[in-house]
């Protein structure tokens, strides 16, 4: 099976940070943010499709073509046009069902483990204040049903954790756009979920990493997701 991390982005919110190197090779306790990820993919996960763009001669020569026992495949993404635009640039090589995830939070391995196991999944994660994230809205069953981003006045709701299980049928429904030139997956799958199941997971842990307070938290909770 495969995976595609989306790591084209410099992640501006960080500042300084990434002016020597691209915010998904931020170390925490010793090791950038990406290999953590890859040391929590599923044994079923064969091959790595990297999505890159800025310093992506810092991710190329850190895990070259393969790296733990898995291929690794490069993508350019040259037009920063939105998740959704970054997945269609591996569609060529994409076979049957995969993950997709993004490239700068820490998951769980056994939350992965659980989006396996459907065709079409999306990974949701509760919290408090919905008002900085993507909220996920499903029906009695936890099918996806959309995706509202940044919500006000909502309290306690399911956040929108970036990481999805795909399938090809994915790639029939035109993009939605969601503004500046950019195309949202989430959005996307909001549309697909009309016509297809997509099963709303959530997730036992979950650690985005958006700012330097973030990254520098990472170093405390890392042993939560191991």
């Amino acid at each position: 099976m495969q995976a595609v991390i989306l790591a084209a982005g410099r992640g501006k919110r960080m500042g300084n940070l990434t002016t020597v190197t691209t915010k998904p090779m931020l170390k925490i306790k010793g090791k950038p943010i990406l290999e953590h990820k890859l040391n929590a993919l599923p044994k079923k996960i064969k091959e790595i499709i990297f999505i890159v763009g800025y310093r992506s001669t810092d991710i190329i020569s850190y895990f070259k073509r393969y790296f733990g026992g898995r291929r690794i495949i490069y993508v350019f993404q040259t037009n920063l046009n939105g998740t959704g635009g970054a997945l269609h640039l591996a569609k060529s090589i994409l076979k049957d069902k995969f993950l997709v995830m993004m490239g700068d939070d820490l998951y769980h391995k056994k939350d992965l483990n659980n989006l396996l196991k459907h065709d079409l999944a999306i990974l949701g994660y509760e919290v408090d204040d919905p008002s900085s994230f993507g909220v996920i809205k499903m029906n009695q069953k936890k099918h996806m049903v959309d995706v509202i981003e940044k919500p006000k006045n909502m309290k306690k709701a399911l956040a929108n954790a970036g990481v999805y299980m795909l399938n090809m049928n994915f790639f029939e429904y035109e993009l939605v756009s969601v503004g500046k030139g950019e195309f949202g997956l989430p959005q996307t799958m909001a549309k697909m979920a009309v016509d297809h199941k997509i099963k709303v997971e959530k997730a036992k842990f979950w650690h985005p990493i958006g700012n330097p307070e973030d990254l520098k938290k990472a170093e405390s909770v890392l042993h939560k997701f191991v």
